[in-house]
């Protein structure tokens, strides 16, 4: 019987075996799109144990936890990192065929040399075994990093960062992987939020001036791509549920943006409108700079609002939203491409049935 763990793991013929161990394998890694901390990489951050690497900020094991039954207080709560660590591993046993059971047990195997499968029974052992590894060296944020072959990462930043982590990696000669920033604009742009009007009193203060008008908001996101781009940046990101499109115009979208700075009510077209615009305005300027566009789609974030309340945003409670993307997707790229203002862009959605979609639509677009 092959065993579970091996050289050619997941590698199901003599081309994939082939085409990993001669040509994948040894290649570095450029990971344009994470949540790393560019705070925690500068200071080199020291993990005390397993679970601190693995279960303190990962919302999808704490999402799979729930799922099977696991009380909060060993997800996000007060047990010990011994505990959440047993509580897990009586998860994962379970998990077979799951990319969860894949990862768990490469990172075992590449990081720790354990080839044991977890396990309720396995768990204490491995425990020990791991943190005496991570006692001894070796497991800070940098030496994890060199040690995956990682040549770039670029971080997940909102315009209004001050990117200062960025600036300090910059100057450690010592350490030989790139760190830019993503241009994550979201905040600016989801004008529905309660928060909104606090964010753009954060998003002033790094612009330097108030920002009471569309055209403000305009130039302090050209500034905040200044900076980006001073720190290497040549990445957007866009997190849309689904692809707004309905055209107005910078006055209609200004007459929106100030409505929402006085609090007033503003209705779901309204909210297009401007989503459309702020966009549209991006997306050129993007093309100018030789930016590259991510666009990742539905998802329906922060559904239950109580845990929201208690724990925040990104602690597991998002799902797959199940809007149509084609149609508002297919004219907000034509509106920029019709102009020669279409950035190279990536599309990707967290809902399988939208993939067909994505992969014919892209095809309208190449070229160019």
């Amino acid at each position: 019987m092959k065993k579970f763990m091996d050289e050619n793991f997941l590698l199901s013929t003599p081309v994939a075996e082939k085409l990993y161990h001669e040509y994948a394998k040894d290649l570095p890694i450029y990971d344009y799109h994470c949540h790393l901390s560019p705070k925690e990489i500068y200071e080199d951050k020291k993990y005390k144990n397993i679970t601190e690497i693995w279960l303190y900020g990962d919302h999808y094991k704490w999402r799979f936890m729930r799922s099977m039954g696991t009380p909060e207080e060993f997800c996000t709560g007060s047990a010990s990192d011994y505990d959440k660590f047993l509580a897990y591993a009586k998860c994962v046993q379970y998990a077979i065929g799951n990319p969860l059971y894949h990862w768990t047990h490469l990172e075992l195997k590449r990081f720790f040399g354990i080839e044991e499968c977890l396990s309720e029974k396995t768990a204490p052992a491995i425990w020990e075994k791991a943190n005496k590894i991570i006692t001894d060296g070796g497991f800070s944020a940098k030496s994890l990093i060199t040690r995956s072959n990682v040549a770039l990462i670029a971080t997940t930043d909102d315009p209004a960062d001050t990117l200062e982590y960025h600036k300090k990696i910059k100057e450690d000669k010592n350490f030989k992987t790139r760190v830019v920033p993503t241009f994550r604009p979201d905040a600016a742009v989801n004008i529905e939020k309660p928060d909104y009007f606090e964010y753009i009193e954060k998003l002033s203060k790094t612009f330097g001036r108030k920002i009471a008008s569309f055209t403000d908001l305009k130039e302090a996101l050209l500034s905040a791509l200044d900076r980006f781009e001073e720190c290497g940046c040549k990445i957007s990101d866009h997190a849309v549920v689904s692809m707004p499109f309905k055209k107005a115009s910078s006055y209609k979208a200004d007459e929106v943006f100030k409505k929402a700075l006085n609090g007033a009510e503003i209705s779901d077209e309204e909210i297009e409108t401007f989503k459309t615009e702020i966009l549209l305005f991006l997306g050129k300027e993007y093309a100018s700079r030789g930016f590259i566009m991510q666009l990742h789609m539905a998802a329906l974030r922060n559904n239950n609002q109580r845990m929201f309340e208690k724990l925040g945003p990104d602690t597991g409670f998002d799902s797959i939203a199940d809007e149509q993307i084609a149609e508002k997707l297919s004219k907000f790229l034509n509106e920029l491409d019709k102009e020669d203002k279409l950035p190279k862009t990536i599309l990707y959605t967290l809902n399988p049935k939208d993939n067909y979609v994505l992969g014919t639509m892209l095809g309208n677009f190449q070229g160019g």
